[in-house]
């Protein structure tokens, strides 16, 4: 049995538990000595620098999975460009009550309202600054729900975490921290992001800060987090996290359940509005697409419609970790038959007239 269908009937087994338990049991098993690993050889053509950093591919794993820091090195071997850890706040915090994640079979689709459940920074750091430094690691940096000063935590993440990673998220777009949203307005965004970069600067090892956002934005918001972004030298945006909407055709009975909507039904909204990132960003700022990939097609997509780099998570659920030897096997033959000789060339051809 090859270690890719292994690992596939591995996934499948571990649908059968209870959602979070299925998703801790995962973790534990990335942990093993017995977790699967492919040995992926990306070709040169998918290699791409971004924000000062060279990813041998574009494909990565989106923040949320490895939420303590305890397995990047053991995703990494399933063939990712790059993982992102977290989110991670400065003191431990347990997270909403359970039932907090939801499986919408039907829909390939899931819903959580996790609320940023973590080990905290402290634990989290030392257990980065232990592990062997291979491949690209990055951390999504979030804000304890009670804080009373949720920018300083972003700045307390910058700091604590400086050298052991390689580029810093700050999340800004859950939306299950409440009044969390409220900081993508200009001028609480303006105030956040130059306290995390003026933090960033200060530092000796200065790794690039990137910006996830919302897809639920109205398009004044969207031209005020652009040119808040630019103004404020942010090196990369993620396009995006999960949505509060419900669009009307999921045919879930969880599908009224609180929380962010991520997985399918993510997949056109979140494109669409990378691509309208990519158009009125015009190249001053390398985007990362992430929301309902499931396929060496959605992959493409993305990047056609401006990414740079894309992750993916929740697909991971219904097709198992051989998705992501597939894509990434799978992109140098679209590319090569749309003309390219690089992954860069292809970054927003989908939207050039």
């Amino acid at each position: 049995m090859t270690m890719r269908l292994a690992a596939g009937l591995g996934a499948n087994a571990v649908r059968l538990l209870e959602p979070e338990a299925a998703h801790r049991a995962t973790v534990t098993l990335m942990a093993s000595p017995i977790a699967p690993r492919f040995h992926v050889r990306p070709d040169p053509m998918l290699a791409i620098r971004v924000a000062g950093i060279d990813f041998p591919n574009p494909l990565g794993l989106a923040a949320g999975f490895d939420k303590n820091a305890e397995v990047p090195n053991a995703m990494l071997r399933l063939g990712f460009g790059f993982v992102e850890v977290g989110a991670v706040t400065p003191r431990p915090q347990p997270g909403n009550d359970r039932p907090r994640v939801f499986r919408l079979s039907e829909d390939e689709a899931v819903i959580n309202r996790y609320g940023f459940n973590n080990e905290g920074l402290e634990k989290i750091a030392g257990r980065l600054a232990r592990r062997r430094r291979i491949g690209v690691v990055g951390v999504n940096l979030g804000a304890n729900k009670d804080s009373d000063d949720r920018i300083e935590d972003f700045v307390k993440g910058i700091r604590g975490l400086e050298g052991i990673v390689d580029f810093y998220t700050v999340n800004i777009s859950s939306p299950n921290t409440p009044g969390l949203r409220a900081l993508q307005d200009k001028a609480a965004l303006t105030a956040l992001l130059s306290r995390v970069i003026a933090a960033r600067d200060a530092l000796t090892v200065k790794a690039p800060v990137f910006l996830k956002v919302a897809p639920d934005l109205e398009d004044a918001d969207k031209a005020d987090i652009a040119a808040a972004a630019v103004e404020q030298k942010i090196d990369a945006l993620i396009v995006s996290n999960t949505t509060i909407a419900r669009p009307n055709w999921l045919k879930s009975a969880k599908a009224s359940e609180k929380g962010g909507l991520s997985g399918r039904p993510l997949f056109i909204p979140s494109t669409e509005l990378l691509a309208e990132f990519y158009e009125m960003l015009k190249g001053r700022m390398p985007l990362i697409g992430v929301g309902g990939v499931s396929s060496l097609e959605d992959a493409y997509e993305k990047i056609r419609a401006g990414a740079s780099l894309v992750q993916l998570y929740s697909a991971l659920i219904y097709k198992g970790p051989a998705l992501i030897p597939s894509i990434i096997e799978g992109l140098p033959k679209r590319l090569k038959a749309d003309g390219f000789s690089s992954l860069a060339q292809a970054v927003g051809s989908g939207l050039r007239k």
